[in-house]
């Protein structure tokens, strides 16, 4: 009884070790990056070392860091060995359940021997630890196509990023959509050891359109089955994953089980957590042939060399034409035809522990792959329902999933600790001009935002773009009616005017739209209008003139005034915004200014308008009415404004400063 005890003292101990580190390690990280009480940040927008000395204190301190950091990781891997030891040694009653549902291979099991590489199974195999080394590139994979995937990409891309801790290289099989979209998003999102290659989905089709398929995802659903043949051939292993992924582990972890494989096995794979291929889901439910419960393809671990190697291409091509004999259609794309492939060649897979791909579509095991929510690393949202799909953790799931929906993508520009990223001009160039900016000076957060290049995702929405024929469409980037073509009335295209669309707002959170000038005067009499800001800031629109606006029949020109700031139509070729001006205020003032200062004719649309919907105020309003040095650097930015139009335009550009002494 004694020597029992005494082994649970050391398996508490060994244990309570286990999870002291990672916690040690983290806080010395964390209190390493921090110099004479402030923060040294690692990011290529904040890393700017102001001179030799500081550049070369700076590099001695890194290394120092990372030699203690390695000696920590050492110490990590040997308590974990240790722990393996005593949980082998561990009476069998004190073992926990060992049975197929929660075992390291096909459950939850023990996490942390997962992170650190080391093979599961008996304890004889604790020897081998095949992990990731530190700065290996980890290849992922992902068929994109699309608006609604080019935005599930992105959420599925920030989880990983968030977690990672290796180089990343995404190979992207995305149609002109969605390659215009992502490709833009990846350069100004301009993450540090990420590598983005783009191959053309539409030159694939062929490969796959003689296989009539029934699943939603269309024939982008297939193309998984091509991969040996579309990535590079020099590429030997890949991680597939679809767009509806999100992780909650780092994917090193997942790119370490490629050592476990063994003789002929070349995929990785998740059994599938419905019953779909046992066919009893109703009468007469024939699925594609299946080994077991099947496998689902959502997460796939891929052998490339040797999959071309046992002409992969040849295999499934042949295994799809017999089967299409008899079944006529695939209903789950891919993964109907890598079963069968499979139900003829078990060899080929290996197994992968369910945590790895949670399906959370209705009618799923998915809850017998963890004993806690903590102990999942991928979910996968594989029901056409998505967000609203039923299952007793559905909450924990969403909630993760919209943390990474909503999270500001550009937090996750840093650099890897110890891994440095491949020279970028654009982010050298950054780096130059953020380097000839004075820290201390109170308005550098200011000053930093005029370089800061922001991450852009064009057409968040569907769009489908077609120019117009006579050189006259219109970007809406306002609630505003397309049928007011004032445009060609006013022969928007070869002159210099700026259309001005009246703006009136309402205090209610619900508001039925007038749709004609009429009803909408009608409010505005009543009190369910109001001419925009009109009790907090008059002047902002007071030059639209509302009085002449409500008879008018043509459009009417008006002057520019001090603070004028209107919603307005204008050609593509306008001034752009200074970049100067970010937060709140001034910057639509500074560009209406601009754009008098080029003789721009301010032209009042008589029949368009637009209405502000109330909401919560902004967290930069908040600062601008509470923070008195706030409000001081905006008034020094004003002022170098006004000197720079004073340069560029001479004379002309006294009546703003004799305006706004006047204001």
């Amino acid at each position: 009884m004694l020597g029992i005890c005494r082994g649970r003292r050391k398996f508490l101990a060994a244990s309570l070790t286990v999870l002291c580190i990672p916690a040690i390690t983290w806080l010395y990280l964390f209190a390493g990056s921090f110099e004479d009480g402030k923060p040294v940040s690692l990011s290529p927008l904040e890393s700017q070392p102001h001179s030799p000395r500081y550049a070369a204190a700076g590099q001695r301190e890194r290394e120092s860091l990372e030699v203690r950091v390695r000696e920590v990781e050492e110490e990590n891997r040997a308590l974990r060995r240790q722990l393996s030891l005593a949980q082998g040694r561990a009476p069998a009653h004190r073992r926990g359940n060992h049975n197929k549902t929660y075992s390291m291979e096909e459950g939850t099991g023990d996490s942390e021997n997962l992170r650190a590489g080391i093979v599961a199974g008996n304890s004889s195999e604790c020897g081998q630890q095949p992990v990731v080394e530190k700065c290996e590139t980890i290849h992922v994979a992902i068929v994109c196509a699309g608006y609604n995937a080019s935005r599930d990409v992105v959420t599925l891309v920030k989880s990983v990023l968030f977690h990672r801790r290796n180089p990343l290289h995404f190979h992207l099989i995305a149609d002109s959509i969605a390659e215009q979209i992502l490709a833009t998003l990846f350069q100004t999102w301009m993450v540090p050891a990420v590598r983005v290659d783009f191959y053309n989905a539409d030159e694939l089709k062929s490969e796959v359109s003689w296989i009539p398929n029934k699943h939603y995802s269309g024939i982008y659903g297939l193309m998984k089955l091509v991969l040996t043949k579309t990535l590079p051939a020099n590429l030997e292993r890949v991680i597939v994953l679809d767009t509806d992924i999100t992780f909650a582990t780092d994917i090193a972890e997942l790119w370490a089980v490629f050592h476990k494989f063994k003789g002929q096995q070349v995929l990785g794979l998740v059994e599938n957590q419905s019953d779909w291929y046992l066919g009893n889901l109703w009468k007469n439910h024939r699925p594609w042939p299946a080994l077991g419960r099947g496998y689902n393809t959502g997460v796939i671990l891929l052998l490339l060399d040797k999959l071309r190697k046992m002409k992969w291409e040849q295999m499934w091509r042949l295994t799809a034409e017999r089967e299409l004999m008899g079944m006529l259609s695939t209903s789950l794309a891919d993964q109907d035809i890598f079963n069968a492939v499979i139900k003829q060649n078990p060899f080929l897979v290996y197994q992968l522990p369910c945590f790895w791909n949670v399906q959370l579509s209705d009618h799923t095991r998915s809850e017998q792959c963890y004993r806690d929510v903590s102990d999942l690393k991928v979910i996968h949202w594989n029901s056409p329902k998505k967000l609203r799909v039923k299952n007793k953790h559905v909450e924990f799931f969403r909630n993760l999933y919209l943390t990474f929906l909503e999270y500001d993508g550009n937090l996750l520009r840093r650099e890897l600790f110890g891994c440095p990223s491949e020279a970028d001009v654009n982010s050298e160039n950054l780096q130059k001009q953020l380097s000839e900016l004075d820290e201390d000076d109170l308005c550098y957060e200011f000053r930093r935002e005029r370089f800061t290049v922001h991450r852009t995702h064009l057409y968040f929405l569907h769009y489908e773009y077609e120019p117009a024929s006579d050189n006259t469409d219109v970007t809406l980037v306002a609630q505003l009616s397309m049928d007011r073509k004032s445009v060609i009335q006013l022969d928007l295209a070869s002159t210099k005017k700026a259309m001005i669309v009246p703006a009136f707002e309402t205090l209610r959170y619900r508001l039925s739209f007038p749709k004609s000038k009429a009803e909408l005067l009608s409010m505005l009499d009543m009190g369910t209008l109001f001419t925009f800001r009109y009790h907090v800031w008059t002047k902002g629109h007071a030059p639209t003139n509302f009085a002449k606006w409500r008879t008018a029949t043509t459009p009417y020109r008006v002057e520019w005034e001090a603070d004028f700031e209107p919603y307005v139509v204008v050609r593509r070729d306008c001034p752009e915004y200074d970049r100067r001006f970010v937060g709140f205020g001034w910057n639509k003032v500074a560009h209406i200014m601009e754009l008098d200062a080029q003789e721009y004719e301010f032209i009042v649309l008589p029949n368009a308008y637009m209405i502000h919907m109330p909401h919560a105020p902004s967290f930069d309003i908040t600062k601008f009415r509470s923070n008195k040095q706030y409000r001081i650097c905006l008034k020094t930015l004003k002022e170098e404004f006004q000197q720079d139009m004073s340069r560029r335009y001479g004379f002309a550009a006294l009546k703003y400063l004799t305006a706004e002494n006047n204001s």
